[in-house]
């Protein structure tokens, strides 16, 4: 049931961003007609409404809210037009939805008109198919298409640019790298290169749900199933923001780190009025002054570790605005009704276990979670690749060759699927990916000194940054010789080939 909103959330005014809201358009939630704007997605729009919970838990109805606001989560399913399980966060707001709050478990429309398609379209002229795009996604397709390859790219979201969108600060670096420009506009740059070439295909707001036998791959979106086969493939599916366990950690409120930038610096809508970043590494940091810039309040960055995570121009630039950084902290727990109304801290020891006696109550309505991100590697997986767990990366990730080659032939990974690491290795990891492919299809002299130049630059130059040693380590421990990838082929066959 609509209750009435707490005000609007949007913000109106900021020192860094001007946010473009298309015309106003009405959709009704759970029966009652509402009001948003072109282009920001129904569970943002919600939001900005002082709607929280968007769903109920299937077994004891708690209160679901938004979390990740990128499509790696359920948090925000919705029925949108009887359709169930729909993801919100990343289905834009159209004139006459009709969106309902999901409880418990979702029941199958009896009605196959509203979800069933007979209509598929069968590519199988397609020299790369990308999967992603992001930064590293969106470098490659580049890559190839300038190279004249015909190039299909696929994208979950109904926006390109993955996690750009929503960075603020300004990229450091040669002018080659887009040093001095703000995320966003690197988004805007890479896709206004990709969309200006005729050899490539994007589709938007579709999913690659598997690679199979033979180098098919299946892609689908609500009104049309694909069969692609691709004489190469680069997944770049970014990664999946960590979870924390504690009581009250599915409270609407508490929230990915990366959910309230988007919230903030893409849709230009308030995460909160007063908020606990858990989390002191460069997102955690970064995002806390962030909020400052939207007009949030923020009452403390956590730490579980005895020092800071982030670098310290970003942790010496919250301190100057007065946000404690308390380190050796963590949340014991997270209470409110139906939505987050305050959180409790405490100290730990050496050993990261709580002190008793250390607990403090901090008044809050949205608790932010910092603490990393995992790899989303499902396809390698699906498809068979051979993978490894790394901590350094942030999970399972698949073994790959110098050139970004993973164990099944002719599929490359790039970009945070690779293993975390930030959004300039990104899209270097994405053009090299590319440019071994042209430099495999074409022979090109040109795109072979290009990959060998980047190569060189990336690990002997960009990753010798005290900064990016574990990210460096955890690299060094899947990147293997093709020789060495040759034998794991024979010892690990995977079903699926691209050479069929």
């Amino acid at each position: 049931m609509l209750s009435k909103p707490i005000s609007d959330r949007r913000i109106w005014e900021h020192p860094i961003l001007t946010f473009k809201r298309g015309r106003k358009v009405k959709f009704y939630f759970n029966g009652i007609e509402v009001e948003a704007y072109e282009g920001e997605s129904i569970a943002a729009a919600l939001y900005a409404l002082g709607i929280n919970v968007f769903s109920r838990s299937i077994k004891l109805g708690r209160p679901r809210g938004a979390f990740c606001m990128i499509g790696k989560c359920s948090s925000c399913f919705m029925k949108v037009n009887g359709i169930p399980n729909v993801r919100t966060c990343i289905e834009p707001v159209k004139d006459g939805l009709r969106v309902e709050v999901q409880d418990g478990l979702a029941e199958i429309p009896s009605d196959r008109e509203l979800f069933a398609t007979e209509d598929e379209e069968i590519i199988d002229d397609v020299d790369v198919l990308i999967i992603g795009g992001g930064p590293a996604g969106l470098a490659a397709a580049i890559t190839v298409a300038k190279y004249g390859l015909n190039t299909v790219l696929v994208n979950e979201h109904f926006k390109l640019g993955g996690q750009l969108v929503k960075q603020t600060h300004k990229f450091f670096g040669s002018k080659e790298l887009f040093g001095g420009l703000r995320g966003f506009q690197v988004a805007e740059e890479l896709s206004r290169k990709l969309v200006s070439f005729s050899n490539v295909k994007i589709l938007l707001q579709t999913v690659a749900y598997g690679i199979f036998r033979y180098g098919w791959v299946g892609l689908a979106n609500k009104n049309k199933l694909y069969r692609v086969k691709p004489r190469y493939i680069v997944i770049a599916t970014g990664a999946s923001e960590r979870y924390l366990a504690f009581p009250g950690n599915d409270l609407p409120g508490v929230m990915g780190a990366g959910g309230a930038q988007t919230l903030m610096n893409e849709y230009g809508i308030l995460p909160g009025e007063k908020a606990l970043v858990v989390g002191s590494g460069n997102v955690g940091v970064i995002v806390s002054y962030q909020l400052l810039q939207a007009g949030v309040k923020v009452e403390a960055i956590l730490e579980i570790l005895p020092h800071i995570g982030g670098w310290f121009v970003h942790a010496a630039k919250v301190r100057r605005y007065g946000i404690p950084i308390l380190t050796s902290h963590t949340l014991k727990a997270v209470w409110g009704h139906d939505r987050v109304e305050g959180a409790t801290i405490v100290k730990v020891d050496e050993k990261f276990k709580p002190i008793p006696g250390s607990e403090r109550d901090v008044e809050c309505d949205s608790v932010l979670l910092a603490i990393g991100l995992t790899p989303d590697t499902r396809l390698f997986a699906q498809a068979g690749a051979i993978m490894k767990w790394v901590p350094e990366l942030g999970g399972l990730v698949p073994i790959r060759t110098p050139y970004l080659e993973t164990s099944i032939e002719k599929v490359y990974v790039a970009g945070d699927s690779s293993g975390i690491e930030e959004a300039t290795t990104a899209i270097i990891e994405g053009e090299i990916a590319g440019l071994d492919i042209v430099v495999r299809e074409l022979n090109n002299v040109e795109a072979r000194e290009r990959r060998d130049k980047l190569y060189e630059f990336l690990w002997n130059e960009y990753r010798q940054s005290p900064l990016l040693q574990r990210s460096r380590m955890g690299k060094l421990k899947v990147t293997v010789s093709y020789e060495e990838m040759i034998k794991l082929r024979k010892k690990f066959p995977s079903p699926i080939s691209l050479s069929s």
